[in-house]
């Protein structure tokens, strides 16, 4: 078994172009966190856009991922203030924001994650503060210091106002939504040309700004070409895409069995 990664230190290890390499988690159990942080993933994203989490399952999934020592980021459905609180109390390492396709939401997004120069709600009786055991200032320090904000570029209007967008201060870096972008371009598939050029486009502007780049990708050659275009940080499927593959060769394999022996 690998070891387990550090949960802490996930930002500056973001920030630093560090290659990370994480998965989305659908399955609203602390289950699959605590597998996936024991396998030595760096981070799960625990998905509330396009699974059926609610603050209870979150909140259990996030005390799974401290457990297993890996990072947790959640997918938030919303870019609300109060939502972004919530999971941040219960004690995320930060949250991957949809649709931030303008410097205004970027800026409010960024507002609603700091303390010091933002507008985060406060209190330290939560997880994040250890339920009260940090003081008040130290828990400021600690959260401003360590919560990260990645936005997803997903939106042809955001291309427009790239540079400025992944520019915001607050925001830690940006990940590339290929599958909102291709279905918004009508392109015919999420490495054609048009997506490509968007991919390379985000990227660049990222690059002038010093700030990390998040991708998807479905295997290791598509890490590889991604990487080699300037991105550090990898999502590779999810907890339902990796049982569905490992049931499937299983049923495969074992079935086989059977019709051999015929």
């Amino acid at each position: 078994m690998p070891a387990q990664p550090a949960s802490t230190g996930f930002r500056q290890r973001f920030v630093a172009g560090e290659t990370l390499v994480g998965t989305f988690v659908k399955t609203p159990s602390s289950h699959p966190v605590e597998i996936l942080g024991q396998a030595g993933f760096e981070f799960v994203v625990i998905d509330e856009e396009h699974a059926p989490w609610d603050r209870v399952t979150i909140d259990h999934a996030l005390l799974a991922a401290r457990a297993s020592g890996t990072a947790g980021i959640v997918r938030v459905a919303e870019p609300s203030a109060a939502k972004i609180l919530a999971v941040l109390d219960d004690g995320a390492t930060g949250v991957l924001v949809p649709h931030v396709s303008s410097v205004a939401k970027a800026q409010e997004i960024a507002r609603a994650c700091r303390f010091r120069g933002g507008r985060r709600g406060f209190s330290n009786t939560t997880r994040a503060g250890n339920f009260g055991a940090v003081g008040v200032w130290p828990h400021v320090d600690a959260q401003d210091a360590s919560v990260t904000f990645i936005a997803m570029i997903e939106d042809p209007e955001a291309l427009d106002d790239i540079d400025a967008i992944v520019a915001t201060e607050g925001l830690d870096g940006v990940f590339i939504g290929r599958g909102d972008l291709t279905v918004a371009l009508g392109a015919p598939a999420m490495d054609a040309p048009e997506i490509m050029a968007a991919c390379e486009r985000i990227i660049a502007a990222a690059k002038k700004v010093g700030k990390p780049v998040a991708m998807m990708v479905a295997n290791a050659d598509d890490a590889n070409r991604f990487h080699k275009m300037g991105a550090t940080t990898f999502i590779v499927a999810s907890d339902q895409g990796f049982m569905r593959q490992a049931a499937l060769k299983a049923y495969a394999d074992i079935s086989a069995v059977g019709a051999k022996s015929a």
